[in-house]
C-alpha cells in the first residue's frame, strides 16, 4: 500500500478541513466530540449514530453541517404510524397516460436526518438498510440510486423506551460510528444561551464545501497511508471482542456476540479520517485508539449479566483497547 500525497496538498486539505471545524464550532458550542465524529464520518463516507437526551445539539449540529455542505437535505421524523413508503417511495396509478409512475420518497437526498429513528418499527427501520448499504432504492422493479454523497444520520434518545423500538444489529452495523452526546458544562451553556439568542435575524451558515469537493476529500481520505502492522492491530481488536474469554481478557459473561469484520473496515476507514483532521498523511496507533469506541460501541450485544452489572460497551472496548499489545 504506497504512500500518497506531498506535505503541500495535506496542508490544503487540512486548511479546508479547518474552515469546516471553526464554522461547527461557532454553532455548536461545548460538543468538540460530536463535531470530530460528524467530520470523521463526513471523510469516511458513513453513517453515523447519535445518541443523548433531548435538547443536547444533536439535530441542531446536522443542520448546521448540511448548510455548511450547501447539499441537499431532509430530515424525517420518525414515529410509529410511518411507513417504508413515506421514506423510499412508491408506485402510484397515472389516470392520464394509464401507466404507473415512480414518486421518489424523501430518502433521495444527500444528508438525511433520521430524527428519533428508534420511534419508528422494525419494518421501517428495515428499509434503510439497502439504501444505507447499497446507496439504492428499490420501488417495484426499479432501483433508484439516491445523490452522490449520501449520509444518514440519525438520532436517538436512550432515556425513554415507551413507544421505542431497538434498532436491530443489522442497522446498527450498518452506522460507521455511534457518537453519545453529554450535557454542557456550566459555563458552556450560559455561552449557548448567549449564542441563540444573538442568532435570531443572523445570516444563515455560510456555504463552504460542494458536492464534488465532498466526493474529492473522501477519495483523499482513501489514500492516507496504513501500514499492514495497523490493520493487523485493527482487526486485532475487533477479533478479541469475539472471543472474550481469551488473551488474558476475562469478559465471557458479559459479551453475547462480538463485533464484525464490518468493524474492522470501519476501524480503518474513521482512523484515515481522524489522521486526516490531524493533518497527517498516515494513521498512527493513536488514532484507531481514539476512534474504537465510537466504531465499536454500538457493534457490541452485552449479555443481560453485564446489563444487571452495569457494564457498559464503552468499558468493554477500554478493556480491550488495554489488553491488545499496541505495535
Amino acid at each position: 500500500m504506497a504512500q500518497a500525497g506531498n506535505a503541500g496538498e495535506i496542508g490544503e486539505v487540512g486548511k479546508r478541513i479547518g474552515e469546516i471545524e471553526r464554522a461547527l464550532k461557532a454553532g455548536i458550542l461545548g460538543q468538540e466530540g460530536l463535531i470530530r465524529g460528524l467530520l470523521v464520518g463526513l471523510l469516511a463516507g458513513g453513517h453515523v449514530l447519535i445518541e443523548g437526551v433531548p435538547g443536547v445539539g444533536k439535530t441542531r449540529a446536522v443542520n448546521l453541517l448540511a448548510r455548511i455542505c450547501g447539499l441537499s437535505f431532509k430530515r424525517l421524523q420518525f414515529t410509529p404510524d410511518l411507513l417504508p413508503s413515506d421514506i423510499l417511495g412508491t408506485r402510484i396509478y397515472n389516470q392520464h397516460s394509464a401507466t404507473f409512475e415512480t414518486v421518489r420518497g424523501p430518502i433521495f437526498a444527500s444528508f438525511i436526518l433520521a430524527d428519533e429513528i428508534n420511534r419508528a418499527p422494525a419494518k421501517v427501520q428495515s428499509a434503510l438498510l439497502e439504501t444505507m448499504q447499497e446507496h439504492q432504492v428499490t420501488i417495484g422493479r426499479e432501483s433508484l440510486a439516491v445523490p452522490a454523497p449520501f449520509h444518514v444520520f440519525a438520532t436517538q434518545n436512550p432515556i425513554e423506551q415507551e413507544g421505542t423500538y431497538p434498532l436491530p444489529e443489522a442497522q446498527l452495523d450498518r452506522f460507521l460510528l455511534k457518537l453519545l452526546v453529554e450535557y454542557p458544562d456550566p459555563s458552556e451553556e450560559e455561552a449557548i444561551v448567549r449564542l441563540v439568542m444573538d442568532e435570531e435575524g443572523a445570516a444563515p451558515a455560510a456555504t463552504l464545501l460542494s458536492g464534488e469537493e465532498i466526493l474529492a476529500l473522501q477519495r483523499r481520505t482513501r489514500e492516507v497511508f496504513l501500514e499492514d502492522r495497523l490493520i493487523r492491530y485493527a482487526t486485532q481488536l475487533v477479533q478479541t471482542t469475539r472471543r472474550p474469554g481469551r488473551d488474558a481478557l476475562e469478559l465471557g459473561p458479559f459479551i453475547e456476540l462480538g463485533a464484525s469484520p464490518r468493524a474492522s473496515i470501519a476501524l480503518a476507514q474513521s482512523a484515515r479520517a481522524h489522521a486526516l483532521l490531524e493533518g497527517r498523511n498516515a494513521v498512527l496507533p493513536d488514532d484507531i485508539k481514539l476512534v474504537a469506541p465510537a466504531v465499536l460501541r454500538h457493534r457490541i450485544l452485552l449479555t443481560y449479566y453485564a446489563d444487571a452489572e452495569g457494564i457498559t460497551t464503552d468499558r468493554i472496548v477500554h478493556e480491550v483497547l488495554g489488553t491488545v499489545p499496541v505495535p
